[in-house]
């Protein structure tokens, strides 16, 4: 699994004309689940979003977390992330998961960062968005769970 995380004053996401989720300072979490993801990279992911020290603390230091700052996140699925463009113009989407299965991660990531207490908004599986990001930092940072310490 890929998050793009975008610490954020404010962030939003419409689909189809209709907003759909809205948050104030907090991450924008764009989510793309892999083909061979599992539970593990689901518990990493979660656990690393919520507790990466990204916001500032009383003295300017990136120090904090989404947790200790008792930040919101909106999540929106995006396949594209996981986009293969080593060979040709047109990237490869081969190792996106299909979309019940990236529809079942996506559901379930959100679950436990509310689990945790986090508000969490959302954007609409498998639709066209639009979405709205006002980018505190600017402070955008990548996780990949294959990353993950073994």
């Amino acid at each position: 699994m890929k998050a793009l995380l975008q610490r954020v004053n404010k962030g939003s996401v419409e689909s189809e004309g209709k907003m759909t989720g809205v948050i104030g300072k907090g991450l924008v979490v764009l989510l793309g689940v892999e083909n061979d993801d599992s539970e593990k990279d689901l518990d990493y992911l979660v656990d690393k979003t919520v507790n990466l020290r990204i916001f500032d603390d009383g003295d300017g230091k990136m120090n904090l977390s989404l947790l200790d700052v008792g930040g919101e996140m909106l999540v929106v699925s995006q396949f594209t992330l996981l986009a293969d463009t080593r060979k040709g113009r047109r990237p490869s989407y081969i190792n996106a998961a299909p979309p019940a299965v990236a529809d079942s991660f996506y559901e379930e990531f959100i679950k436990k960062v509310r689990g945790l207490g986090v508000k969490v908004e959302t954007g609409v599986f498998q639709t066209m968005m639009v979405v709205h990001i006002e980018n505190d930092g600017p402070v955008t940072i990548m996780v990949d769970s294959k990353d993950k310490l073994k």
